[in-house]
C-alpha cells in the first residue's frame, strides 16, 4: 500500500474497508464544450474533481448541469455519498448534499449502516491522503482504483468512537461553512449594491431618488462604448489603484522553514478569502502589503484573494490598493473586470495572463468622490468583516487539521479535546 497502518490507533480492530461499505465508480466522461446537446437547459447537477477537492466538507453547488439526455448517459447519486477522487488530485473527498452526478474519476462510497458513516470516512480520508498519494508517485499514472481502495486494510474504531471523533471535528467544519455562507451573503449584498450603484447608475440623487431612473443626466463615453452619469470620467485602472507587479526571487531562496518572508508565488496559493502559507524567501524582491488585493495575472486570470500579512509576490501575482481609500469598491470593480476575462475564455481567446501595461490601463468607471464616500460608508463593514470570518476560517481549519492525526491515532481522547478546546455553543467556538 505504501504506507504504514500502525500509525492508526493498535487497539482498532483491522478492516478491509470493503467490509464497512461499497464503492462504486462514477459514470460520464463528457464535458460542456465536447457534447453541448448533454447540457443544453440541463438543471441536473454534475460535479468533476475539482469541486471536490474545492469543497470542505459538503458539496453544495455545482458548476455544470445535465439535461436529461445528459442524464441517460451518467448517473445520478443519492444524497450523502462521499464523493472519492481517482486521478489527478487523488484521494481528495467530499460528501454530496443533495443528488448529483460525478464522472469516472471519481468513486462513491455507500457505507454500511452500523459500520461507519460517510463523514466519518472522509476524515479517514483526509487522515491518510497524503500517504496515498505519496503511494502511486511516480507511476505510470498517478492514480488509483476500486481494487485499491477496496482492499486498503485499516484499523478502524467501533462505531461510537467514530461519532465521538466525528462530533469534534464536525463542529470546526460546520462552524466553518457558516462563516462561508455569512460571506456569500455579504458577497451578494454589495456585489447588488454595486451592480446597482455603478452598473444600472441607479445611487441615490440629491433627493435620494434613483440617479438615472429619475431622469439624471448621461452622458456617452466613446472609450466604454456606453452612457455614464455627468461628471464622473472613465479612467485607467491605474488612476484609481495603487499596483505592485510580482516578480519572482530566486529559486535557491525558496524554503518551508518560515526564514524570511512569507511569499506566493501564484493562484496555487489561494483560498476562499486568504492564501495559505507554503513557502517563504529569504531574498524578496517585491511585496504586497496586509489587506491588498492579490491579483491572479497568469491563467486563470482575474482570480482575487486578499493579503492577509505583509508578503512576497511571485510574478502569478500582482497587489492592488486603493488610491481613493475604498478597497471594497476597487474589490467590487476587480470582480466585474474578472467577468470580462471569463466572457472572452468562452469566446475562445484564452488569457494566458496579463502584462503591466494592459492591467494599468484597463479601462473603468470613475465615479463622483461623494458617491463613492456614501458606497464606502455601507459596504467597508461588510468587507472588513469577510475579512474577519475568513481569517477565522484559516485558523479554525489549522485546528481541525492539527486535531485530526492525534485524534485518529489515540493520542488525545474526544473528552480530552474538549476540555482542553474550551468549545461553546451558539454557532461560535473559542479556544484556549
Amino acid at each position: 500500500m505504501g504506507y504504514n497502518e500502525t500509525s492508526l490507533n493498535s487497539h482498532w480492530p483491522l478492516k478491509k474497508l470493503n467490509q464497512i461499505g461499497e464503492f462504486k465508480r462514477g459514470k460520464s466522461k463528457h464535458r460542456p464544450r465536447n457534447d453541448s446537446k448533454l447540457f443544453l437547459n440541463g438543471k441536473i447537477p454534475l460535479i468533476q474533481t475539482g469541486d471536490i477537492k474545492a469543497a470542505n466538507l459538503y458539496i453544495e453547488k455545482a458548476t455544470e448541469f445535465y439535461n436529461e439526455v445528459g442524464l441517460k448517459q451518467s448517473k445520478l447519486w443519492d444524497e450523502d455519498t462521499l464523493c472519492i477522487t481517482i486521478a489527478a488530485n487523488i484521494a481528495e473527498t467530499a460528501i454530496l448534499k443533495k443528488k448529483m452526478c460525478f464522472p469516472d474519476s471519481v468513486v462513491g462510497f455507500i457505507p454500511f449502516k452500523k459500520e461507519t458513516t460517510s463523514v466519518f470516512m472522509h476524515y479517514l480520508f483526509a487522515f491518510i491522503r497524503q500517504r496515498i498519494q505519496n503511494s502511486v508517485q511516480g507511476s505510470i499514472q498517478d492514480n488509483i482504483n476500486i481494487d485499491y481502495l477496496e482492499k486498503l486494510q485499516l484499523r478502524i474504531p467501533e462505531f461510537p468512537t467514530q461519532q465521538k471523533i466525528v462530533s469534534v471535528l464536525s463542529a470546526l467544519d460546520d462552524k466553518i461553512e457558516l462563516n462561508n455562507k455569512i460571506n456569500v451573503e455579504l458577497e451578494s449584498m454589495t456585489k447588488t449594491l454595486y451592480d446597482y450603484w455603478f452598473v444600472q447608475f441607479d445611487f441615490p440623487d440629491a433627493n435620494g431618488k434613483p440617479y438615472k431612473s429619475s431622469g439624471g443626466k448621461m452622458v456617452w463615453d466613446e472609450a466604454l462604448k456606453r452612457e455614464i452619469p455627468m461628471g464622473w470620467e472613465v479612467c485607467c485602472l491605474s488612476d484609481i489603484a495603487n499596483i505592485t507587479m510580482g516578480q519572482s526571487p530566486p529559486g535557491e531562496s525558496y524554503n518551508e522553514d518560515g526564514s524570511g518572508c512569507v511569499f506566493y508565488q501564484g493562484s496555487t496559493d489561494f483560498g476562499n478569502r486568504y492564501p495559505t502559507i507554503r513557502k517563504f524567501t529569504t531574498s524578496p524582491s517585491r511585496f504586497a502589503t496586509q489587506g491588498d488585493i492579490l491579483l491572479s495575472v497568469r491563467a486563470p486570470v482575474g482570480t482575487m484573494n486578499v493579503a492577509k500579512e505583509d508578503c512576497c509576490i511571485g510574478r502569478g501575482l500582482a497587489a492592488l490598493n486603493s488610491k481613493d481609500n475604498c478597497m471594497s469598491y476597487l474589490y467590487e470593480v476587480m470582480i466585474d473586470l474578472k467577468q470580462i476575462f471569463d466572457r472572452r475564455n468562452v469566446n475562445g481567446t484564452t488569457f494566458g495572463s496579463i502584462t503591466k501595461d494592459d492591467l494599468f490601463s484597463l479601462k473603468v468607471v470613475r465615479p463622483s468622490s461623494k458617491i463613492l464616500e456614501k458606497y464606502n460608508t455601507i459596504t467597508k463593514p461588510c468587507f472588513e468583516k469577510q475579512n474577519k470570518m475568513g481569517e477565522e476560517n484559516q485558523e479554525l481549519t489549522q485546528l481541525r487539521d492539527w486535531l485530526l492525526p492525534m485524534l485518529m491515532n489515540g493520542q488525545v481522547t474526544v473528552g480530552e479535546t474538549e476540555e482542553k478546546m474550551g468549545m461553546v455553543a451558539e454557532g461560535s467556538m473559542k479556544y484556549k
